[in-house]
């Protein structure tokens, strides 16, 4: 049976105190908008979700390896951490981005101040985010905890920018061409997520190969299929198609807009992914 041991490292050391500040900006965020009451639209309550969902896990983390508890756990904890950093670093960004472009209007209405400080706070919360990713990537030739390396942390970008994709997809039914991209989305989502769940489960000794090897097989081709996206996205959804006036965030030509420039995204993190991978496999760091 585990013992609780205080380790106070948790909480001093330069990612401790990254994911302390986390905690009571992401706090001050939700804190603030909640006393507005103005976030029950769909962009509000993804703003709200995010900070509540990075606090709570922040606090966790802290608690767990404050008490050192977490080796227990059937995980690889470093692994999670790595993992959880860079998405939550993805997830508030977009907040940060999101939040004072659909709630604080021109000129501002009601509840200025505390919108204002709120996007504050969820911006500094941010960089704190992506200090602690900062603090805990591997150094090059290190791949004990595959997650905080670069190939990893792009694993994580990749699923975060596919769920962007996925929230802003609207008609694709009626055109092969579309269909096509949404299944390239689809798969590379999945194989990536299992590729995460996998790594942080430990259940990457049940792969038929090694995982370095098979990563830049899957790589290569996750990024032949999204340039074919790249390429064909656009081109199913702009053709014969001009931009409606007025178009607003709900707006259809927009949405594909998005879903060009997020596919653009992936793709450049798949290529730099496989760079990266190669490099794993094919030139290894004289020790």
């Amino acid at each position: 049976m585990a013992v609780a041991t205080v380790n106070l490292r948790a909480v001093t050391s330069w990612v401790g105190i990254a994911r302390l500040f986390a905690v009571v900006l992401s706090c001050v965020a939700f804190s603030l908008v909640a006393s507005t009451g103005e976030y029950r639209s769909p962009y509000g309550t993804w703003c709200m979700f995010t900070w509540c969902f990075c606090f709570t896990v922040t606090l966790v983390v802290l608690m767990l390896e404050l008490l050192e508890l977490y080796p227990v756990l059937p995980i690889s904890w470093d692994d999670f951490t790595s993992a959880f950093s860079m998405l939550a670093a993805l997830m508030v960004f977009t907040t940060s981005v999101v939040y004072p472009s659909t709630s604080i209007g021109s000129p501002c209405g009601s509840h200025c101040a505390q919108k204002a400080v709120a996007t504050t706070a969820s911006c500094l919360c941010f960089l704190a985010y992506a200090l602690e990713v900062g603090l805990t990537r591997a150094k090059p030739g290190d791949i004990s905890s595959f997650l905080s390396t670069v190939p990893g942390l792009l694993k994580v970008f990749e699923v975060y920018v596919a769920c962007l994709i996925f929230s802003l997809l609207d008609s694709y039914a009626s055109k092969a061409g579309l269909q096509w991209c949404v299944a390239v989305y689809s798969i590379c989502f999945i194989v990536t997520f299992l590729i995460i769940i996998f790594t942080i489960g430990r259940c990457l000794a049940y792969l038929p190969c090694p995982l370095e090897k098979m990563l830049v097989g899957y790589n290569a081709l996750a990024v032949v299929m999204y340039i074919t996206a790249t390429i064909l996205w656009p081109l199913y959804s702009f053709k014969d198609t001009k931009r409606p006036n007025p178009c607003n965030s709900e707006c259809a030509w927009n949405k594909a807009l998005g879903v060009t420039f997020l596919t653009i995204f992936n793709l450049i993190a798949y290529l730099v992914d496989l760079v990266y991978s190669t490099r794993m496999v094919f030139i290894r760091t004289p020790s």
